[in-house]
């Protein structure tokens, strides 16, 4: 299905380097690959709705609730280089 020279051009695309070794059994690798895409395919997913993953899955956190925040001189307490409203950052260098 993959042919040399298909493996190669997808190298070049994706900036990888392949020694000569590697690029027959890459062929047959991405092959099968694209022969398994073809054999899902093939299904009929009518009704089935789309997935980000294969097990339904709930999320552990919290609810994100609102709250306030810290003040602004506890913020600041520890800063090595504060100013009356924020933290101080050096300018960057050109």
């Amino acid at each position: 299905m993959i042919d040399r020279a298909t493996v190669l051009h997808v190298a070049a695309l994706a900036r990888l380097e392949l020694h000569e070794d590697e690029v027959e059994p890459m062929a047959r690798e991405l092959s099968a690959v694209l022969e398994h895409v073809e054999t899902i395919g093939e299904l009929d997913l009518d009704g089935v709705p789309p997935t980000a993953h294969v097990l339904a899955a709930e999320s552990r956190l919290r609810p994100d609730e609102p709250r306030a925040s810290l003040p602004r001189e506890t913020a600041l307490a520890q800063a090595p280089d504060a100013s009356d409203d924020g933290f101080r950052v050096p300018s960057p260098q050109a």
